[in-house]
Order: C-alpha cells, then sequence, then structure tokens
C-alpha cells in the first residue's frame, strides 16, 4: 500500500494502549463545508456487512472522505483492505439542549484478544470546549465492561473532551467508553460515524519498519489515571495479548506478565 500513508508501530502500539487515533484536520474545507450539508439532510442506513463500494458508490461524499490519503492509510493499517460497514450514523448535539449521552462502549462484552472493530468518527467543524465535544476514557476499551454499564459515571480522572478543529477524524477501538457531551453553545454540532468491522486477519497491516523501536513498548506500557494499582497490570496483560496477534509475535512481553501465566512445562520429571 504504497500509495497510502500506512501507520507506524509506534502509532499503532499508541493505539493499542489508548484505544484511540486522532487525525487533526485532515479532510479540507471545501469538503467540511460540504459534509456539513450532507450531515445535515441525513446519509441513509446501509445493511449490515455491506461492502464499501456497495455502501458508498463512487464519487460520493462518504467514499470520497474514506479515501483521503491519510484516512485511507489508517484504515487500512487498522483492519486491513475490504472492510465491512456495520452501520454509520449522524449525531447531532443541539444547542442548550441540556443532557449528555452516558459513557459507554458500543459493544456487548467482547471477549476477542485478536480482533476488533474500529469506528471512525469525522468532525466537519471546529468542535469549541462548548459544543459538547465527544467524551473519551484513554485505555478503557479492553475492559470487559457491556454497553451503557459505565453510564453511572460522569467523570473519571484523565478523561478526554474532544475539542478540535474542522475536519478531525478519530478512529476508537469499538470498546473504548466515550459519550457526546452536552452542547452548551448556540450551533448544532454534527459528527458522523462509520464502524468498520476487518474481514481479513489484523496482523501487521501496518508499516512495520519500526517494530522494534523501543518507543513501542514504551506506548504499550502507558498508564492512565484513573486505573487502579491491581487491575492497572491487567490492562497490560491485555494489551500484550492483542499485540502478539496483531504481530504473530508470541514471545513479546512486557515485565513478563503474559508469560508467567503462560508457563506450562511439558518436560518430564526423570
Amino acid at each position: 500500500m504504497a500509495d497510502i500513508p500506512l501507520l507506524s508501530s509506534v502509532e499503532m502500539a499508541g493505539f493499542v494502549a489508548h484505544g484511540s487515533l486522532r487525525l487533526d484536520a485532515v479532510v479540507p474545507p471545501d469538503m467540511n463545508e460540504e459534509g456539513i450539508e450532507v450531515l445535515r439532510n441525513g446519509v441513509p442506513g446501509v445493511p449490515y456487512g455491506s461492502s464499501v463500494q456497495d455502501a458508498y458508490p463512487d464519487g460520493s461524499f462518504v467514499r470520497r472522505l474514506i479515501e483521503l490519503p491519510a484516512v485511507a492509510g489508517a484504515l487500512y493499517s487498522l483492519v486491513g483492505p475490504g472492510p465491512s460497514v456495520d452501520h454509520h450514523a449522524v449525531h447531532v448535539r443541539y444547542p442548550h439542549e441540556g443532557q449528555a449521552q452516558p459513557l459507554h462502549g458500543d459493544a456487548i462484552i467482547d471477549v476477542r484478544t485478536d480482533a476488533f472493530d474500529v469506528q471512525l468518527m469525522y468532525y466537519p467543524q471546529d468542535v469549541t470546549p462548548d459544543m459538547g465535544g465527544t467524551l473519551s476514557v484513554p485505555g478503557s476499551h479492553l475492559r470487559r465492561t457491556n454497553e451503557s454499564d459505565t453510564g453511572r459515571y460522569q467523570n473519571l480522572r484523565g478523561q478526554s473532551r474532544l475539542v478540535c478543529p474542522a475536519g478531525t477524524v478519530v478512529f476508537l477501538h469499538h470498546g473504548l467508553w466515550h459519550g457526546g457531551r452536552r452542547n452548551d453553545s448556540d450551533v448544532e454540532r454534527y459528527m458522523f460515524k462509520i464502524r468498520f468491522n476487518p474481514t481479513v486477519r489484523q496482523r501487521r497491516l501496518w508499516d512495520t519498519s519500526d517494530l522494534h523501536d523501543p518507543r513501542v513498548a514504551e506506548n504499550l506500557s502507558a498508564h492512565f489515571p484513573w486505573y487502579e494499582h491491581a487491575t492497572a497490570r491487567l490492562e497490560i496483560y491485555n494489551r500484550v495479548l492483542l499485540w502478539r496477534a496483531l504481530t504473530g509475535d508470541d514471545s513479546f512481553d512486557l515485565e513478563h506478565w503474559v508469560t508467567r501465566v503462560a508457563n506450562r512445562p511439558q518436560k518430564e520429571v526423570a
């Protein structure tokens, strides 16, 4: 995929740890102006499992959006060629609406350690602090909860409330805890979401030339303020499992967390 910029191993490790990837202002201004009108008019739904080609005809706004080089490169790196469309939606936060979306993950309890879906979130306009930008909790995506189990929580240490320039695209692991905040501004805020399902094994789909860069392990070892002391180790464990699946390297580990519990010697006592 030399024609599109793939993610690096350092960036992929950051995604595995944080559960998100942010691309600021990658959509040009003229497309953003068009995008606001497209979203205001609505985007018709498509059947679950549709191919990108069937869901978004050549030349359509959404097709042009996901074919932008930076967007296409990130999408390929995360889910590979030919992903299917799970669903899409236009989300609107209305001025002074007085309520926020509960914190949630877009999945039932997901036991996969070797695969994940990604959600593309596109913001066609500047999102200011008072516009109710999407709230997310970095590092929450590998903790097994059921959709809105986290809805009771209003604020968590280290949470991120999106403030961004127009044309920003964010990719989320489908399990990341997130929710639209209350819009206290005088304008409608638009966001367009597509959930993509991989159709190929998600193994070494990115630029692996820096696979042994020390920053890979540094990124995978990230700790977040909301973690409890003990279960923070479980988050690291789950990241190692995912990284092993993504790279095909079953020997990779951080501080021997997975090695310890996978140790099953086969040698018989003489």
